[in-house]
C-alpha cells in the first residue's frame, strides 16, 4: 500500500520520467521522427500532470506542512537557490506546456515550434530539479538517508 511518506519518492520519479520522455521526444524531433515525437511529447505531458496531482494530494494530506533543509551554510543556499528558481519555473511552465502541445497538435508547427524552444529547457530544468529538491530533501547528503547516526 502506498502511504502519504511515499509520495514525494513517486512525485520524484515522475519528474524524473518526464525529464526522460522529454529529452527522447527532443531528439526524436531532431531526427525527424514526428509521431515518435509526439507521443513522447504527450507521454510527458501526462507524467507532469500526474505529478501535479500527487504532489497537490501530498499537500493535502500533510496539510500544508513543509519539510525542512537539514543541511546548514551554502548547502542550504544552494538548496534554496534551486527551490525558489524551480518553484517560479514550474509556474511559467504550466500554460506554456499546454499551448506549445496543443499548437503541436493542430498542426500550428511554426507558432509551436517558437513556442517549443522556450518551452522546453524551462520544462526539463523543472523536472530535472523537482528530482534534486527531492534528493537534496530525502535522498542525498543531507536527507534521511544521507545523515550519520
Amino acid at each position: 500500500m502506498i502511504g502519504v511518506d511515499d509520495l514525494p519518492a513517486i512525485n520524484a520519479a515522475l519528474n524524473g520520467t518526464a525529464a526522460l520522455l522529454l529529452t527522447t521526444g527532443w531528439c526524436a524531433i531532431r531526427r525527424k521522427r514526428i509521431t515518435f515525437h509526439k507521443r513522447c511529447m504527450v507521454a510527458a505531458f501526462s507524467t507532469s500532470a500526474l505529478f501535479l496531482c500527487t504532489y497537490l494530494t501530498h499537500k493535502a494530506l500533510v496539510h500544508g506542512h513543509h519539510t525542512p533543509f537539514p543541511g546548514e551554510g551554502a548547502a542550504r543556499a544552494v538548496y534554496l537557490a534551486i527551490l525558489l528558481s524551480h518553484t517560479v519555473l514550474a509556474v511559467v511552465v504550466v500554460p506554456l506546456a499546454i499551448v506549445t502541445l496543443r499548437r503541436g497538435l493542430r498542426g500550428d508547427i511554426a507558432r509551436h515550434k517558437r513556442l517549443a524552444r522556450i518551452t522546453l529547457p524551462i520544462w526539463l530544468y523543472v523536472s530535472v530539479t523537482g528530482v534534486v529538491v527531492w534528493w537534496m530533501l530525502y535522498g542525498g547528503a543531507f536527507g534521511p538517508a544521507g545523515r550519520s547516526s
